[in-house]
């Protein structure tokens, strides 16, 4: 009974509109107090589940993200990637691609990435004579890097719910060939698109302006470096790593490139607050949530029942992969990563997969649903920012959808895309 009135009060609390973490947090509550135990006992849980010294990277990460979205980094990046891949058909798309894959592995946030390079290209490109809907398109899916592309918060968060005993530096090197591997796919749907509809191309500006555009880009890679270069080297704790990046992204925007003024410092600092505020909020209840569903066995009792539909290892990915892309759809991703880590990754590791491969699956398969309607965050910011109804975007954006779930079947399927840079690294 118990179990039902967890995931009931849940469901309803989602169905409601209510907010994930406040659903999670009311359901465990209520759970705790039918069993019989202390009303002390969830409130212990979700302070334990935020007292993790490699949460403290969390909110160093999201300012160094807020402190480049808002100090000129994007408007660099893009002009680096229009030198160097603008002039091939359909060329404003190919940079956008490009652009998301530098700018995601700075920020770290998909958000972030459509907020910043989606206000500077899609109106570009609907002046060159691109359909606003492509445009949308091309940027809402292709930000989906950032959340694969280190450094990525959400890599921190995957870790805390498998128990905290991944690495976090291994996870990083495993999301850059998918990342990388991603983004090949949406340039080549994309470069397809162009050809059909006749888009034009923009003329190569010599490789003196590639030169000169990779410098001016290059600090703001320096951030990235920090971050991940820190924790791969073991310099830096994870959490050392965010904080000398964020120092770094405030000295270069603010002294270096002098892009970023009062206003917009103070406008980073409170939307980092707001948002690290929600993701510890989301953590801590997330943490009475998920030791209720241990008491009562789902993960075990949903490998039974998946292993009884079938015992081919390949089926048994898929029905995790269709099940994550239909949760995808209803619910944030930080509070799925939460939610199904401890559910679905016992199940993955028992067909013989890789836990960091599992969690670079994740990742791309709840990154999809941030594209995904009836949630779909990242879907409406872009068609916000790109003033595209979001009708028209979904119409249309059914070749991005297959060009991703294309990446997403080779990390689940191929071992060595998420696994082989850190092999060869010796991690």
């Amino acid at each position: 009974m118990g179990v039902w009135i967890l995931l009931g009060i849940f469901g309803v609390g989602i169905i409601s509109g209510i907010p994930v973490a406040f659903a999670m947090g009311v359901a465990a509550l209520a759970a705790f107090a039918y069993e019989g135990f202390p009303l002390l006992t969830p409130f212990q849980r979700i302070i334990s589940n935020v007292s993790v010294f490699s949460l403290m990277a969390i909110p160093f990460f999201i300012f160094a993200g807020e402190l480049m979205l808002r100090g000129g980094i994007a408007l660099r990046l893009v002009r680096f990637a229009s030198s160097l891949v603008g002039h091939v058909r359909g060329g404003l798309a190919s940079v956008n691609i490009f652009s998301s894959m530098l700018f995601g592995g700075i920020s770290g946030s998909a958000v972030a990435d459509v907020s910043a390079l989606g206000s500077l290209l899609i109106p570009a490109m609907k002046e060159k004579g691109y359909r606003g809907d492509y445009a949308v398109n091309v940027t809402v899916t292709s930000s989906i890097a950032g959340v694969v592309i280190p450094p990525s918060h959400n890599m921190i968060i995957f870790s805390v719910a498998a128990g905290g005993g991944l690495s976090v530096s291994k996870l990083f090197l495993a999301g850059v060939v998918p990342g990388i591997l991603m983004c090949v796919c949406l340039a080549v749907v994309a470069w397809l698109i162009a050809i059909k509809h006749n888009y034009p191309a923009e003329a190569f500006p010599g490789w003196s302006e590639v030169g000169r555009s990779a410098l001016a880009a290059i600090p703001g890679f320096i951030t990235a470096v920090i971050i991940v270069g820190g924790v791969l080297s073991g310099v830096f704790t994870v959490t050392e790593s965010g904080a000398f990046g964020a120092i770094y992204a405030l000295v270069l925007t603010a002294i270096v490139y002098r892009s970023l003024n009062f206003e917009d410092f103070k406008a980073a600092v409170v939307q980092s607050v707001r948002t690290t505020s929600m993701v510890m909020i989301l953590i801590g209840c997330a943490g009475a949530f998920g030791y209720l569903l241990a008491l009562y066995q789902v993960p075990t009792l949903l490998g039974n029942a998946l292993t009884t539909l079938s015992d081919n290892p390949i089926m048994i990915l898929l029905m995790i992969n269709v099940m994550l892309l239909l949760l995808g759809m209803i619910m944030d991703m930080a509070a799925l990563i939460l939610i199904c880590t401890p559910i679905f990754m016992p199940i993955a590791v028992s067909t013989g997969m890789d836990p960091i491969q599992f969690g670079i699956m994740l990742l791309m398969n709840l990154g999809l649903g941030l594209c995904t309607p009836p949630v779909g965050t990242v879907l409406f910011v872009g068609c916000a920012v790109g003033r595209v109804p979001i009708e028209s975007a979904v119409r249309t954006i059914w070749p991005f959808y297959i060009a991703m779930f294309a990446a997403l079947m080779l990390v689940t399927y191929v071992p060595a895309v998420s696994l082989g840079l850190p092999a060869l690294l010796g991690r």
